[in-house]
């Protein structure tokens, strides 16, 4: 027979089980799950999705294809972890192999996530609107996101519009905002956090994406290129990593080094000139723009090379979109 338990170590072991039950309740409330962002090209889902995020991850720019992959970003926020996966808006047009891999992207990227947030533009619904739609399982939740709210001026007449949405699809719900607002990401987030099944986290609570650095570095890099070259450059560009080697700190207090090297490539040589600019100063200013943003990203010293290649007709060579990441 054991002796009973002194004052001392039934309070250490009422401590030890409370512990434990909260624990285990913690647990219990932890929602995690996939968030789709999905929609036709130049809708702002990479705004969007940056700004649920909380942090840059997906490029921007005027350019339609600025966004060619699956992109994951994770934000955990009590006790909730949102896990956004950011596509490629669905190509209608160029229906050569690097579209058909984007549209690829998409499809399978809406196919096994909890939710989707179907974005559209405020008061507009185009026919490539209502072929990404189509393209929505039904057995999925999907938001309707009225994006770029801001450019609308007489609130009144988004009524009638949401009224035509609902009969086009039993939306789950309707989020009229602006992706520049942060109150209209809070009360999306506080929508969205409802959809998460109750289980435990997938990733740490600071992980922000499962991209690696050597990707996040191409995606900057190609930003800067469409940037800088306007509509004067077709989408028929991309870049790859040569190289990509990180050299620890010499001194303590130092940052570490990263050494890249980049090949920008294009479809022609008339592209190659442009891209280079006179003397060089065009990929000059690519190069430091995408070296001044990555140090900051990266909390690193960035040296950064890049180069020119042409290579006409990539985009509609299967093997060759594979080769430069597209799958």
């Amino acid at each position: 027979m054991s002796a009973p338990d002194t004052p001392d170590r039934a309070d250490a072991a009422d401590e030890a089980g409370a512990d434990a039950s909260a624990d285990a309740s913690a647990d219990a409330a932890q929602r995690c799950g996939l968030i789709a962002i999905a929609g036709r090209p130049n809708v702002g889902k990479s705004t969007l999705f940056n700004a649920l995020v909380g942090q840059k991850l997906s490029i921007t720019s005027r350019k339609a294809q600025t966004t060619r992959h699956r992109i994951t970003g994770i934000r955990t926020a009590g006790a909730a972890q949102f896990v956004f996966v950011d596509t490629p808006g669905f190509q209608t047009r160029h229906g050569n192999a690097l579209n058909r891999a984007l549209n690829k992207t998409v499809l399978g990227a809406v196919t096994d996530v909890d939710l989707i947030l179907f974005v559209v533009e405020a008061g507009r619904f185009t026919p490539a609107d209502e072929q990404v739609l189509a393209r929505l399982g039904p057995d999925i939740a999907v938001l309707l996101v009225a994006n770029k709210l801001d450019h609308i001026h007489r609130r009144a007449e988004l009524a009638p519009w949401l009224k035509q949405m609902q009969q086009r699809r039993a939306f789950a719900e309707y989020v009229p905002m602006s992706a520049k607002n942060s109150g209209d990401v809070r009360r999306l987030l506080a929508i969205c956090e409802k959809y998460l099944p109750v289980q435990p986290w997938w990733y740490g609570p600071d992980e922000l994406t499962d991209r690696s650095e050597r990707f996040l570095v191409s995606e900057v890099v190609r930003e800067k290129l469409f940037r800088l070259t306007g509509d004067e450059l077709p989408y028929t560009c991309t870049v790859v990593v040569d190289r990509f080697e990180e050299e620890a700190p010499q001194k303590k207090g130092q940052k570490r080094l990263l050494r890249i090297a980049a090949t920008l490539i294009v479809d022609r040589d008339g592209h190659k000139a442009m891209v280079i600019g006179e003397h060089g100063e065009r990929i000059k200013r690519i190069g430091t723009e995408a070296r001044q943003e990555l140090e900051q990203m990266l909390d690193a010293k960035v040296f950064i090379e890049l180069w020119v290649k042409v290579r006409s007709g990539w985009a509609d060579d299967e093997a060759r979109v594979r080769s430069f990441g597209y799958e």
